[in-house]
């Protein structure tokens, strides 16, 4: 129990004084007839005494007067501990991307820190770690009463990248010589080292107690993940996370989702205890994996634990290289031909610009000025040049090279070859023969054909033929029957050699006219690394970037273009946000900049100084105020002393028949009033006429109040705004009332929201089949605020007995965003950043209106009104603006539900026209 004035419970000593002053109560009059005077003469004279208050009574008084006192001290229950020290207070926060996990557990730590100050009267300022977007190192903010820190703080938010500890030290260093009395300070650090080398935690936290009393706090359990970008394998994604170690094992899952949000596959990744990194695989065909844009830890948000995939997860740009001559490409006997055709669905072709259809001289220059993932060469050999020296180069640094044997290969092989090869062919009737064609074994489990079935019609005739050695059976990926290699590979530096032992025609064997062929191309091709497509130094603009919580939205002002050939050496930070980055404009081909590709592995933070006090991040009670309960319950009793005063000067029978009149009313109001609860509120649906907004009641009466002012106030703005004419909001309870007369239903989902029974779900569903829009607002859960804990879960349980469609976030092409304003698809509330959705533009049912519309940003507490005409909820992280932009977002909504998809429809204005005209 603390108290914010407690120099005001000096009064309470003064109680006896009040006990004195209240102890005598003038008699109540009484009535006395005197009959003559001459009675007068016989009244006895007995000793006049002054009547007393009754003990209780004094009792009572003292008690309201004792209420007063407290309630005016302003106790306050649970309140947050108080840092050591009592100078001016420093509050120092790592708002790098680990401490977006649990922001709000930190937020209402530094909070409750503020509210102690304060109590105390202290003064404070405020040190964030991460540089802010403007790209200035971070320092300190002015000393300021902590009540006026409040603000600063509530606007700050976690960055999407690492604090700079070494910076923040420096500027620390500085404030630090302006104050000669020392100070106290309050570090809630993310319990992370974020460079290789130390990155300033322990001087940061060394310099804080030498100027003072340090108190340091974070968060104990939670390890930081980072995900890395995955690892593209035939037939699936090598994922990896890197954490801090955690003592307990523990199992992380991994969500792949498309453009729209969709969620396309999971994946576990498991981590045993004391790990710092895990692995798992994501096994997906290559036309799935192709749709998937963007890899997200499940439940947690943060910049590190999302990886965004461009087109070097996808695009493969393969180049052909056949032999010197002429005729590469001529129908079935060119050795390109078979080729061409079985990758040119799966894969970018490209022949080069040397003399000879992409054979001759300088054809493999000419395809290694761009950028390339697969060199195939088709009978090729390579003689000592400059193009072999190139060729090899590119292979050391990432290229893939495919090779298919021929009689020109056989006769001069080179060093880029995976294995060493005999002088000649192997051939039916040859030196090397066998007496009938040999079919194909097996693949082994270890090979990146595994799983694939060699076709018994699948022959071979002639051959190269491998050297025998120690490392053959390794390198060899298929094998014939006899044993012999078919296909042979080796990893040269970070890039691959594969031959195959045949030729690309049907010459020395029918593999190339099999699917076989073109499944086994397939998956070479996808073991290479991809490439993007902006070359040189054209410079890519920020297209959308991440915020801490690793939302992606508009670029901030401060972000800067990345030339294209110094993107892969660009680590993001307050410059070049993690993000899309590309050509602005249609059809724009993007790159992706994720965080985790430039960071180290996460290790767990140094040790504090000796003689630092330690506090939990998490759990923080909020703080409740008592003193209105102390007053209210003072005034209460003194009410009652008031009551029982009139009762003993007789006035009470006078005072109840003054107030016998109200009460009648009341009495006769109350029966109206039930009758209206109990016939379904017959007075509002027996006005067709007129217009509302109804909103599920939630039975609490503080939420169903809030809401109410919420739609009261929208439906103002509304009727000020627009020519629509919207009548007071009503509360709905589904199953029992009647919802036909209603065109929009908001809905409040939090924790304790109970799963609608089997009428309620019909009567919801029905209205959403005949045209009704539905509106979900979690109120905060899944905008990153966290003000609502467990109504996400609610969310699911709620809506499983609904008939809800499949969603998308809302495009910026949604009518949504231009049915009356023009807005960006964030359509913001009382909270920003987190995504809406609605029905799939494809669904065509309902004439493409969405029946139900989710989102968490309480676009009620945005729109309230009091009976002031004030609002009484503050939007976060704040600004006329936002607000301003929720009125919008509901009178988009208003006219949505009212007229549907008109304003998408005007596209087809023009032929309605023409059609009407002829």
């Amino acid at each position: 129990m603390g108290f914010v004035a407690p120099w005001l419970l000096l009064a309470l000593p003064a109680l006896p004084l009040i006990w004195w002053l209240l102890r005598v109560t003038p008699p109540a009059p009484r009535r006395q007839a005197f009959p003559a005077l001459r009675l007068l003469r016989d009244l006895p004279a007995p000793e006049e005494t002054p009547a007393r208050t009754p003990w209780w009574l004094l009792l009572l008084r003292l008690a309201a007067a004792a209420l007063i006192v407290l309630g005016l001290a302003r106790p306050v229950w649970g309140p947050g501990a108080a840092t050591q020290g009592d100078g001016p207070l420093l509050l120092v926060v790592d708002d790098g991307w680990p401490s977006a996990a649990g922001w709000p557990a930190r937020a209402a730590a530094a909070q409750a820190a503020l509210e102690a100050a304060a109590r105390e009267g202290r003064r404070a300022a405020l040190l964030a770690t991460a540089p802010p977007e403007s790209g200035e190192a971070p320092r300190p903010t002015a000393l300021m009463p902590a009540e006026a820190l409040r603000a600063r703080l509530a606007a700050l938010r976690p960055k999407p990248w690492a604090p700079d500890r070494a910076a923040a030290l420096a500027a620390l260093r500085d404030w630090s010589a302006q104050q000669p009395g020392g100070f106290a300070s309050l570090y809630l650090a993310d319990g992370v080292e974020h460079q290789a080398e130390g990155d300033g935690f322990t001087p940061l936290a060394e310099a804080l107690a030498a100027a003072g009393p340090l108190t340091l706090a974070r968060a104990e359990g939670r390890p930081a993940h980072l995900l890395l970008p995955p690892r593209a394998e035939p037939d699936r994604l090598h994922l990896a996370l890197r954490q801090t170690p955690a003592a307990a094992p523990a199992e992380v899952a991994v969500l792949a989702r498309t453009g729209d949000g969709r969620a396309l596959a999971r994946a576990v990744i498991p981590i045993p205890a004391g790990a710092g990194q895990g692995e798992a695989a994501l096994a997906l065909p290559i036309e799935i994996r192709n749709q998937i844009t963007r890899l997200e830890i499940e439940g947690e948000e943060t910049a590190g634990a999302a990886v965004l995939l461009d087109e070097r997860f996808r695009r493969r740009p393969v180049g052909l290289v056949g032999p010197v001559e002429q005729g590469a490409s001529t129908p079935l006997i060119g050795p390109l031909y078979y080729l061409e055709r079985a990758l040119e669905p799966h894969a970018e072709l490209r022949q080069g610009n040397g003399t000879g259809n992409g054979t001759g001289s300088g054809a493999i220059a000419s395809l290694l000025s761009r950028q390339l993932a697969v060199m195939v060469l088709a009978d090729r050999p390579l003689p000592e040049d400059t193009e072999r020296a190139a060729l090899a180069r590119w292979v050391e640094e990432g290229g893939t090279l495919i090779r298919f044997a021929g009689p020109r290969l056989a006769e001069s092989p080179d060093p880029l070859l995976p294995v060493r090869l005999r002088a000649g062919e192997r051939q039916l009737g040859g030196a090397l023969s066998w007496e009938q064609p040999q079919g194909l074994a097996p693949f082994a489990d270890g090979s990146p054909f595994a799983g694939l079935a060699p076709p018994a019609e699948v022959t071979v005739s002639t051959q190269v033929l491998a050297e025998p050695g120690p490392q053959l059976a390794d390198r060899s990926w298929a094998r014939l029957a006899d044993g012999t290699p078919l296909v042979t590979a080796e990893a040269r530096g970070a890039g691959r050699i594969v031959l195959f032992h045949v030729t690309a025609n049907a010459e020395w064997s029918n593999l190339p006219l099999s699917g076989l062929f073109i499944d086994m191309l397939r998956r070479v091709v996808a073991l290479s690394s991809g490439v993007a497509g902006a070359e040189g130094s054209q410079p890519l603009a920020p297209l959308e970037t991440m915020d801490g919580f690793g939302r992606l939205g508009p670029a901030p002002g401060g972000a800067g273009a990345i030339a294209a050939n110094r993107f892969a050496d660009t680590a993001p930070g307050p410059r070049h946000p993690p993000g899309w980055y590309g050509v602005p404009g249609e059809g724009g081909e993007r790159r992706a900049l994720n965080l985790s590709a430039s960071l180290p592995a996460p290790r767990p933070a140094a040790a504090p100084p000796a003689g630092t006090a330690l506090q939990a991040i998490g759990g923080v009670p909020a703080e409740r105020d008592l003193g209105p309960w102390l007053l209210a319950a003072a005034l209460l009793l003194l009410a009652a002393d008031l009551l029982l005063s009139l009762a003993q000067r007789g006035l009470v029978g006078r005072a109840a028949r003054l107030a016998a009149l109200p009460l009648l009313l009341a009495l006769a109001a109350g029966p109206v009033r039930a009758q209206a609860q109990g016939q379904a509120q017959p007075g509002w649906q027996q006005m067709p006429l007129a217009t509302r907004i109804g909103f599920v009641a939630s039975g609490d009466a503080g939420l169903d109040e809030t809401v109410r002012q919420g739609l009261a106030g929208l439906s103002d703005y509304v009727n000020r705004r627009t020519a629509a004419a919207l009548a007071e909001p009503v509360a709905i309870r589904p199953g029992q009332d009647d919802l036909s007369t209603l065109p929009l239903l908001y809905w409040v989902v939090t924790a304790g929201t109970p799963t609608p029974d089997g009428a309620a779900a019909g009567a919801l569903n029905d209205f959403m089949r005949q045209g009704g829009i539905i509106l979900i607002d979690t109120r905060g859960e899944g905008s990153g605020e966290g003000f609502s804990p467990g109504a996400a879960a609610a969310l699911g349980r709620v809506t499983r007995p609904l008939a809800i469609p499949p969603l998308a976030p809302v495009s910026p092409e949604h009518v949504l965003t231009r049915a009356f304003y023009l807005l960006p698809p964030e359509l913001p509330g009382r909270f920003a950043g987190g995504q809406v959705w609605v029905s799939r533009q494809e669904d065509r049912a309902n004439d493409s209106v969405s029946p139900v519309i989710i989102g968490g940003h309480d676009w009620v507490g945005a729109w309230a009104v009091d009976e002031r005409g004030a609002n009484p909820f503050a939007v976060i992280p704040g600004g006329s603006r936002q607000r301003t932009l929720a009125y919008r977002f509901g009178v988009n909504l208003v006219m949505y539900a009212l007229t549907g998809n008109y304003k998408g429809d005007q596209v087809h204005v023009p032929a309605i026209l023409e059609r009407l005209g002829n």
